[in-house]
C-alpha cells in the first residue's frame, strides 16, 4: 500500500528556491483541506490494517479421519493443513449442522440452525432470501467477500419443494434448471448474497463468475469457460481474488467441491499415492492432496502480502464420507452417488446419518499473532459458532440471532474450556443432542440411543437402559429446541427404507 507521503505529494506545487512566499501562501489556505486529507488516509490506514481478514475453506464429503494430524490414516497426506493445525487449534470434537451439504451450509453461512427457517434438507433448497448470511453482514462492514468454489444454496434439481410451489409442471430431475426462467434462479445465487467477487460452479469446465482468473473483472457476472482440474481452478480463482484485495479487509470463502464425487483427479496428484488399494481410495487421496496445495499456495500468498498475521483461517468439512455401507470400489467412471473413498475411522456410520460418522468433521482454525499455537481442544465445536467468532471481531459484534458462540476467548485461552451447551441436530426421521460426554440419539419415534461419548466415540455401546434419566433429560431439551423451528413436526414418520437399512448395518437389530 502507498505511504500517505506519496499519495499526497503531488497535491503540492512545484517549487524553487523562488516559489517560498507563494508557497507559504498555499500552504496556509491548504492547511485545512491537507489535515483533513492525511488524517482520512491515517485512518483508512489503520482500519485495514486493523480489521482482521477471514478465509474459510469447506470441503465436501470428507471423513472425520481423513487429514493427516488426525493421527488416524496413514495413507493421507494432508501436510499443509496439517502444518495449519499445529499452527493453531484442532478441535478433536468438532460438528456440523447436518449429515447433507445444503443444510450443513446453510447453517455455516447464517449461523443458525438451518431448520428456523426450514431448510431441513437438500429438497427444501434453495436457502431463503430472508436469512441474513455472514458475507452480507461482513459487506456491510466495509469487507470485500469472495467466494471460490461450490454453492449449493441456489435453487436445483434437488428443490423438489421449490419445484412443486412455482413450476408444478416440471420434473424434478438433473437439469431441470434450464427450464426455469433465470430471473428466478439468479436470486439466489451468492452474488445476491452477499459476496462481492463470485467463481463458482461444479464440475466445470463452466463457472458462473464476476472475475477472470488473471483478475479481470468482467461487466457483469455471468457463465464462463475456464478449463481445467475442477480443484485446480477453485485454488486459482481464491488466490486472484486474494491479488485482487490483499489491501483491503476480506473474507473469502473456498467451498471445494472435493473428494465429493464424482471422482476426478490429475496424474499429478495419483503418482503420489502408489501401492495397492482400492482405486477410489487412491483418487480420494489425490483429490485431498490437491485440495491441500491450494490451501498451502493461499497461505503462501498471505504471507506474500505480509497479511498472514492479520488472517483467521478455517477449515471444515461439510459432513461425514457417504462409505454406501459396504465402500465398494467401483469403478471411476461410475459418476452417480457411491462411496468417494473417504474414511471416518472409528466413527460410526456416515453422510446422511446422525451417527459420529456424518456429523462430526476435521475442525482447525489459525490465527497465527492471535491464536496460540499447538493447541487440540475437546471441547465440542459447530460450523455454528464460525460466524458469531468472526462477527465478534468486527465493530458489529455477535448477532443476537446466532445459535453458536464466540470462539475466540477459548482459543487465546482467556476461558479454560467452553460452558456447557447443547448442540442439536435433526434430520429426515432423525433427531439427536449432544451436552457435554452424553449424546442423545433417536430414529423414527421407537428407536433411541444413548451415548457416552467420552468413553465411546465409536457409538458402540447404547446406554439408554443404564442411563434413563440423562436420556430423559436430554429428550426434554430436544422437544423444547424443535418447538423452535419452522416445521417441529417434520419427519415425525416412519424412516425410510434408507434409514432403516442405515441403521440395521451399523447397529444390528433395533433397540427396546
Amino acid at each position: 500500500m502507498p505511504q500517505p507521503w506519496f499519495q499526497f505529494k503531488f497535491l503540492l506545487p512545484p517549487m524553487n528556491a523562488n516559489d517560498h512566499p507563494f508557497f507559504i501562501g498555499w500552504a496556509a489556505r491548504s492547511a485545512p483541506l491537507l489535515l483533513c486529507l492525511v488524517g482520512l488516509t491515517l485512518l483508512s490506514c489503520w482500519a485495514s490494517a486493523s480489521q482482521p481478514n477471514f478465509i474459510v475453506f469447506f470441503t465436501d464429503d470428507q471423513g472425520w479421519a481423513d487429514l493427516g494430524v488426525q493421527g488416524i490414516e496413514e495413507d493421507v497426506k494432508t501436510p499443509n493443513i496439517d502444518q495449519m493445525a499445529r499452527e493453531g487449534v484442532r478441535f478433536t470434537n468438532g460438528y456440523v449442522t447436518a449429515p447433507q451439504c445444503t443444510p450443513s451450509r446453510a447453517g455455516l453461512l447464517s449461523g443458525q440452525y438451518q431448520q428456523r427457517f426450514g431448510l431441513d434438507d437438500n429438497s427444501y433448497s434453495p436457502l431463503t432470501l430472508e436469512a441474513m448470511l455472514l458475507p452480507q453482514r461482513l459487506q456491510r462492514i466495509g469487507y470485500k467477500t469472495g467466494l471460490a468454489g461450490k454453492w449449493h444454496l441456489e435453487i436445483n434439481w434437488l428443490s423438489d419443494e421449490w419445484l412443486r410451489a412455482h413450476h408444478p409442471q416440471l420434473e424434478p430431475v438433473e437439469g431441470v434448471e434450464s427450464r426455469i426462467p433465470f430471473d428466478q434462479l439468479i436470486d439466489y445465487f451468492p452474488d445476491r448474497r452477499g459476496f462481492t467477487d463470485v467463481f463458482f460452479g461444479y464440475e466445470g469446465p463452466r463457472y458462473w463468475a464476476n472475475y477472470d482468473l488473471e483478475g479481470n473483472s468482467l461487466e457483469e457476472a455471468k457463465y464462463i469457460q475456464q478449463e481445467g482440474y475442477r480443484i485446480d481452478v477453485v485454488s486459482d480463482a481464491a488466490l486472484t481474488f486474494i491479488d485482487r484485495h490483499h489491501d483491503e479487509p476480506f473474507f473469502l470463502y473456498v467451498p471445494y467441491y472435493a473428494p465429493h464425487v464424482p471422482m476426478e483427479a490429475t496424474q499429478k496428484y495419483l503418482d503420489r499415492f502408489s501401492g495397492e488399494m482400492p482405486e477410489r481410495r487412491r483418487y480420494c487421496l489425490a483429490m485431498l492432496s490437491a485440495m491441500d496445495d491450494g490451501v498451502g499456495r493461499v497461505l503462501d500468498r498471505l504471507e506474500k502480502y505480509g497479511i498472514d498475521e492479520n488472517t483467521m483461517v478455517i477449515f471444515l468439512s461439510d459432513n461425514g464420507a457417504p462409505l454406501k455401507m459396504y465402500k465398494e470400489d467401483l469403478p471411476i467412471s461410475y459418476k452417480l452417488g457411491a462411496w468417494d473413498g473417504s474414511s471416518n475411522g472409528p466413527l460410526k456410520g456416515e453422510k446422511g446419518m446422525l451417527t459420529e460418522g456424518g456429523i462430526r468433521v476435521p475442525f482447525v482454525v489459525r490465527w497465527k499473532t492471535r491464536i496460540p499455537a499447538g493447541q487440540v481442544l475437546d471441547d465440542p465445536v459447530t460450523a455454528l459458532d464460525i460466524s458469531p467468532t468472526i462477527m465478534a471481531l468486527t465493530e458489529k459484534g455477535v448477532p443476537g440471532n446466532a445459535d453458536g458462540m464466540d470462539l475466540m476467548p477459548l482459543m487465546t485461552k482467556e476461558l479454560h474450556q467452553l460452558p456447557e451447551r447443547p448442540l442439536f441436530w435433526k434430520f429426515w426421521t432423525q433427531r439427536a443432542v449432544r451436552k457435554g460426554e452424553w449424546k442423545y440419539l433417536e430414529v423414527g419415534q421407537e428407536t433411541e440411543f444413548l451415548f457416552n461419548l467420552e468413553s465411546d466415540i465409536g457409538e458402540n455401546n447404547n446406554l439408554i437402559e443404564s442411563h434413563p434419566e440423562v436420556a430423559e433429560l436430554l429428550k426434554a431439551e430436544l422437544e423444547e429446541w424443535s418447538s423452535m423451528l419452522m416445521y417441529p413436526n417434520r419427519g415425525n414418520g416412519s424412516p425410510d427404507p434408507q434409514e432403516l437399512g442405515w441403521y440395521k448395518f451399523y447397529f444390528g437389530t433395533k433397540p427396546k
